[in-house]
């Protein structure tokens, strides 16, 4: 361990390899996405863009985040991170209910 490692707390870090669950939720999302399309739309059958954008952003979050892609930037870093995945997926989740 060198000193540079001893100032800088583990945090700083990136997580190193596969995030199992951050990059099963992408391919998950993906794949839903895909194969069914209308859990993005509305009762009446019209699309619901909200719903779709913030799929969208969990799945890309799921994907960024388990496959240890981070940004310089800090803003794009808090974006793409697994916490930001899970918050998608639940603003997502929420959406849908409200159908």
């Amino acid at each position: 361990m060198s000193r540079h490692d001893l100032d800088h707390p583990a945090s700083d870090h990136p997580d190193p390899g596969f995030r199992i669950l951050s990059l099963a939720t992408g391919v998950v999302l993906a794949l839903l996405l895909v194969l069914f399309p209308r859990v993005a739309m509305d009762r009446w059958g019209g699309a619901d863009p909200l719903a779709a954008g913030v799929l969208l952003w969990a799945m890309v979050a799921g994907f960024a985040s388990g496959l240890s892609l981070v940004p310089r930037q800090r803003v794009l870093r808090g974006l793409l991170s697994s916490e930001a995945c899970l918050l998608a997926l639940v603003l997502s989740l929420l959406q849908i209910a409200s159908h």
